[in-house]
């Protein structure tokens, strides 16, 4: 799937993916949870070995708009068929399974990772301790580029020190990858992905000092890339953005280009970062809407809005790599506030909301919901 105009279907640029079944981490949830504590280790300690999963593909569809029955309405039922689960504390991170069978979902404030997919229960496989506490806890997820080998997650945490990066295996207490990220009242948020099978870039937020996000001594207020290193050497991040205020999401596009949001005290901002790392503004918004999650594809990326309650769609030209019209916004006021966003397996953009914190929470939320692009019909995916 191409997102090459707004009309077209997104693939999933985001998080590399790949086609087959989930690694054995997702056997927990035939087992039972598991619960995984922040005791440290050397960073990149040697990989699990992680037999072959038992979740394969989808070959059950589910029924389109226009066959699919009404769901009955009620708490943690939404008769909304754009809605994939209900009833989560308020989201993290989201991240599309390899087989496109679903997806995961951070919960931020209790450490709880999700599947969710359409017409199934939420199920959990995994919680790490977190500190919840203000705007911290389990930030954002991304599978590792050997998903389908190694079955490893990674994940952007706030604990009772700092902010850090952690790598997560089935079995296994997480594994620090980058520590020591600092952590304030406000500004905890981070993001990461995966660029390539050996970088990794992250994203930090200010942690309420602009000043530390212009210190070049700092980790806050950056974007970084992380090669991965030899096994019991120190992980040296490299700053490619300096700046950064309340950190939003950072998203891939096909060819190499990564797309940057984040909230300052004068505008909410979008930021690219071409292959060869020239970083240009690319779009501003001076009334602050809240930019979080974001999505990119050939051409168009989407950014969640928390503030406006709505996704903004963006059309990239072609020929200079800018973004010169205002944004088409998307589902406006139908979810409330929205985080988290990925392109999703169906052709939609797949958003978590975040209206259990600082919004006005119904019975159903709070939720992953998929959001159609123009074209796509809007009934579910088919």
């Amino acid at each position: 799937m191409t997102l090459a105009s707004p009309g077209a279907r997104m693939r999933p640029a985001r998080r590399r993916r790949g086609v087959t079944a989930v690694s054995a981490l997702l056997l927990l949830v035939l087992t039972g949870c598991a619960r995984f504590d922040d005791a440290a280790s050397s960073p990149f300690s040697p990989e699990p070995t992680a037999g072959p999963a038992e979740v394969g593909p989808r070959t059950d569809k589910p029924p389109t708009s226009t066959s699919r029955p009404p769901r009955p309405s009620g708490p943690c039922i939404d008769p909304d068929p754009n809605v994939v689960a209900t009833c989560l504390d308020t989201t993290g991170g989201i991240v599309v399974l390899p087989d496109g069978s679903g997806a995961l979902i951070a919960e931020r404030r209790t450490g709880r990772i999700l599947r969710v997919a359409p017409e199934q229960p939420a199920a959990e496989i995994a919680r790490i301790d977190v500190d919840g506490s203000s705007d911290g806890g389990l930030l954002d997820l991304a599978l590792s580029p050997t998903f389908l080998e190694d079955g490893l997650i990674y994940a952007y945490i706030t604990t009772g020190s700092d902010n850090r990066v952690v790598r997560i295996a089935a079995g296994d207490t997480p594994k620090p990858v980058l520590e020591g990220i600092p952590r304030g009242a406000t500004g905890n948020a981070g993001a990461l992905d995966f660029v390539n099978e050996n970088e990794l870039v992250v994203l930090t937020g200010d942690a309420g000092n602009p000043a530390a996000a212009a210190d070049p001594g700092s980790l806050a207020g950056k974007l970084l890339r992380l090669d991965r290193p030899n096994v019991g050497q120190p992980a040296t991040p490299r700053v490619v953005v300096s700046g950064i205020g309340v950190a939003g999401d950072v998203c891939l596009e096909p060819g190499g280009t990564i797309w940057v949001t984040d909230r300052t005290g004068v505008e909410d901002r979008l930021q690219k970062v071409n292959p060869e790392g020239a970083v240009s503004s690319a779009w501003t918004w001076p009334d602050r809407p809240g930019v979080a999650g974001c999505a990119a594809g050939s051409g168009v990326v989407a950014v969640a809005l928390t503030g406006a309650r709505a996704l903004a769609l963006m059309t990239v030209d072609q020929g200079t790599g800018s973004i010169t019209a205002a944004p088409t916004l998307l589902a406006q006021n139908q979810y409330g506030q929205l985080g988290g966003a990925t392109p999703g397996p169906d052709g939609a953009i797949w958003v978590g909301t975040v209206n259990k914190t600082g919004g006005e929470p119904g019975p159903n939320d709070d939720r992953v919901v998929r959001i159609p692009l123009p074209g796509d019909g809007g009934g579910g995916p088919d």
